[in-house]
């Protein structure tokens, strides 16, 4: 506990983007350091979806690196700010969500936190606290900190002005709700990803005209998603779960593009910057890398003998076309056939591989169909079921046919 300031700020900087500012992070470690007292170090999660990822993971281990030298880890459940909506990285008025399904996600939240954090050293403040206690009068107040100039710095809004989509008034509120969150639980450093910088500072400036000594600014970076492309959401299908089983994880971790594996080394596993590198070298195979970044992975959430055990089902279904140890079974009930017979598309979709039959057609088409290992290529085809064959989609999902009695 109370490593000196040089060893604390290696581990913390490490996967960082911003800190504002450096010297002054060095400042509060020293006095923390020489007065014995722990940082009080704040993250705020606005649980508007049930799951967390591994992209969305990455604050949270940030939080738990402060935790694990001896800070004071503080998780903000942001069940008020959640129904305003925050307003990072998007083009669009974020819909707002009903307080019922904010409670409802925020307890999955939680225990998926948990995994992460030691939550029995963990401040855990919901932000209605002080928020349901404020009167219109109070909220005047807050938002006369600010100026709408201020305000039009945020590059979102900057963007969806200049492009004439609108804002709407309650979007403005947000950065200062989360801003008021860091006075009111005393915050020495507030965590986030690149996309929530401004509102991090908004707490700097909220902190400094209540004549309190400013916090300090961390965001980590934004992690792809495993298509290489946008940003980790599991709306858009591209994501790895924190609660995802160790296979399915594994799987998703070797699909990733070689030029992401240093960052998913980096941000999404606890292998350190030697082992890395090393992993890395030029003379080292990326098939084993990726092997041992994904085994990494899923050691994070899981442990070591999961790791093993997927990795070692991963080679044996693809490097040896095996099929995996344990496959679901998908009951079809006989209405569901005409003449013994079932489209492959509505198929796909009772197994739960597409939502509809346009998507389940396009899988077909895309090549990634097999039934007991051929292929189908055919979209209109109409299967005749036997008990027992393999439905094959993609390359990590299997079930099993049944014909329910």
């Amino acid at each position: 506990m109370f490593k000196d300031v040089d060893e604390q700020l290696e581990i913390l900087l490490r996967g960082t983007v911003d800190i504002v500012t450096k010297e002054e992070l060095a400042k509060k470690l020293k006095r923390s350091h020489e007065e014995r007292r722990p940082l009080r170090v704040k993250l705020g999660l606005d649980p508007t979806a049930p799951d967390i990822h591994i992209g969305n993971a990455i604050p949270i281990h940030k939080l738990r690196a402060f935790q694990s030298l001896g800070h004071t880890a503080i998780l903000i459940i942001g069940d008020y700010t959640a129904t305003v909506g925050d307003p990072s990285g998007v083009n669009k008025t974020r819909p707002m969500i009903t307080y019922e399904k904010v409670l409802e996600n925020a307890r999955t939240y939680l225990l998926q936190a948990g995994q992460i954090l030691d939550l029995k050293k963990t401040e855990v403040i919901y932000n209605s606290e002080w928020f349901k206690k404020m009167t219109f009068h109070d909220v005047i107040q807050l938002t006369a900190k600010m100026t709408v100039a201020r305000m039009m710095e945020r590059d979102d809004f900057t963007k969806r002005y200049n492009a004439g989509i609108p804002i709407s008034v309650h979007e403005f509120i947000y950065p200062l709700m989360q801003g008021y969150d860091s006075i009111m639980v005393k915050s020495d450093v507030e965590l986030g990803g690149t996309d929530q910088l401004f509102s991090l500072l908004v707490g700097r400036d909220l902190q400094r005209d209540a004549g309190v000594e400013p916090q300090i600014a961390l965001t980590t970076p934004l992690l792809e998603g495993i298509d290489g492309n946008k940003k980790m959401s599991k709306s858009l299908g591209n994501y790895i779960g924190v609660t995802e089983p160790p296979g399915e994880m594994f799987g998703k971790a070797m699909s990733i593009p070689d030029n992401l594996m240093r960052k998913y080394f980096e941000l999404a596993t606890d292998l350190n910057t030697d082992e890395i590198n090393k992993l890395l070298d030029v003379h080292t195979h990326p098939r084993a890398a990726k092997a041992a970044m994904a085994k990494a992975i899923v050691q994070r959430y899981h442990d070591r003998k999961d790791a093993e055990a997927a990795a070692a089902e991963f080679d044996r279904v693809f490097k040896e076309h095996a099929l995996p140890d344990t496959i679901p079974d998908v009951e079809i009930s006989g209405s569901e056939l005409a003449d013994g017979k079932i489209w492959i598309a509505k198929l796909i979709v009772l197994c739960s591989f597409a939502t509809t039959n346009s998507e389940a057609r396009r899988l077909v088409q895309q090549g990634g169909v097999s039934l007991n290992n051929d292929p189908i290529n055919d979209p209109t085809l109409n299967i005749e079921i036997q008990p027992g064959m393999v439905l094959k989609v993609g390359k990590r999902r299997f079930a099993r046919i049944v014909l329910k009695k």
